[in-house]
């Protein structure tokens, strides 16, 4: 069982446990040994903009240096530019410092391997047994070492998302950025096809990273693309591995409907997404003769399912779309710059193409914890969710899981009536404090 990893890296608060100094430094050793596997021996670091970013990447630079392996800096960028520069370039391993959606005070390790793909299971838990060895052997507190900083690698990643569009000229774009890594390559990418750009969340100060702005916080984006007219608008999260689009008309347009635009156009026989997907995305699917795959929570684990069966388009509701033509991973400048490509091609604006989504009602709630058992043990919870099972039957589904990132229970119920919805779910939720307790519900 791994301690360390969750369903996307090491993830905390920065400078406490799992992120304090001996243990990134042990993992940036780790990974330096593990990178010494393979010919390149270097390791390629990237980090968005919080301001802990910098001390991380120090001592993830020094450990990976007294392991015998070469560190390089990309500064700050997006997740999938770490992902496209490790597989593209000379790079056994790359680590992305970041903590995506999460508030600034957190921060985490994200690994992929030579080929661009996150580490397996496997290989995730064999680093970690090695940091925890290293890590025991380390004494006092280590010191960080700055890697060297190569700006032309980010240079190199707009100029690959940038083949992957068409030329946007006369657009009016609005561009969340999440004051996060995306600040200077999402304006960049599409005023080089030729957008006129709108800028919201480009100025980052190493704290208001995902601050009531980005994919989590739409409202604001809405309200600018109605204002300024826009084509569209895209909202990013704190790495920008996820995508939230805005049409001309205000419609917010997460990660399903994305799926469906790609959908129509690639024409796959199938499309991977999560258990998380509305009912919605499915039946529109099949309107077009589409299969809908589902897999565990986790862009990860949708991406396993498309190599599992060959097939080229998945993703999450959440805004994680992978056009794997083109990426590894998830990629929220990608996705926005694929979708207006589509709808290029297409003649139509994304309203048009999303017209037969009908949405069914879907309530998420979070249960911050005190206490984590299984779920299979809470008699109460596990009665009201066969409840609400039985009152929906096919016509609904209810998902309730620990988050792999916070210490979360995800309680989601999906049916046709909201009001039923929303009762189900806050009885659920209610049932998870009463048996874990909570400090609070989102």
């Amino acid at each position: 069982m791994r301690r360390l990893f969750g369903t996307d890296g090491i993830r905390g608060v920065a400078g406490q446990a799992p992120l304090d100094g001996r243990t990134v430094f042990a993992f940036g050793r780790a990974l330096g040994e593990w990178a010494c596997r393979h010919p390149e021996r270097r390791v390629l670091i990237g980090r968005d903009t919080r301001e802990s970013g910098p001390a991380l990447a120090s001592l993830v630079a020094a450990g990976v240096r007294e392991a015998g392996a070469e560190p390089l800096s990309a500064g700050v960028v997006t997740t999938p530019a770490v992902a496209f520069l490790t597989r593209s370039g000379p790079f056994s391993a790359g680590v992305m410092i970041s903590a995506s959606h999460n508030p600034w005070q957190d921060n985490g390790l994200k690994v992929f391997a030579h080929d661009g793909f996150k580490l397996p299971d496997a290989e995730e838990l064999e680093l970690e047994g090695r940091i925890f060895e290293i890590r025991e052997s380390i004494r006092g507190n280590p010191g960080g070492i700055p890697p060297e900083e190569d700006d032309s690698l980010a240079r190199k990643y707009q100029e690959y998302v940038c083949s992957a569009g068409l030329p946007l000229a006369g657009a009016a774009v609005v561009l969340d950025c999440a004051h996060g890594a995306a600040f200077r390559l999402g304006p960049a990418l599409f005023r080089a096809l030729g957008a006129r750009v709108v800028e919201m969340g480009c100025e980052p100060d190493g704290r208001n990273i995902n601050e009531g702005c980005g994919a989590l916080h739409v409202e604001a984006l809405r309200q600018r693309v109605l204002g300024e007219g826009a084509a569209f608008g895209a909202a990013f999260d704190g790495d920008a591995d996820r995508c939230i689009l805005v049409s001309a008309s205000g419609k917010v347009l997460d990660g399903d409907h994305i799926l469906l635009v790609g959908a129509k156009a690639i024409r796959p026989r199938a499309v991977v997404a999560t258990v998380m997907s509305n009912l919605g995305l499915e039946r529109a699917l099949a309107g077009h003769g589409i299969g809908l795959v589902r897999t565990a929570v986790g862009d990860r684990y949708v991406l396993e399912e498309m190599l599992r069966q060959d097939l080229p388009l998945g993703g999450e509701q959440s805004g994680h779309v992978i056009f794997r033509q083109f990426s590894t991973t998830g990629d929220g400048l990608l996705t926005a710059i694929r979708a207006a490509a589509i709808a290029r091609e297409a003649g139509a604006g994304f309203d048009e193409l999303t017209r037969e989504f009908t949405a069914y009602p879907q309530r998420l709630v979070n249960v911050r914890f005190r206490e984590k058992r299984p779920l299979e043990e809470l008699a109460s919870v596990q009665r009201e969710i066969r409840e609400t099972e039985l009152e929906f039957g096919s016509a609904g589904r209810v998902l309730v899981r620990f988050s792999g990132t916070e210490p979360l229970a995800r309680v989601m119920v999906e049916g046709p009536e909201a009001e039923r919805v929303e009762y189900r779910a806050r009885r659920i939720a209610a049932a998870i404090e009463a048996e874990l307790g909570s400090a609070a519900r989102q």
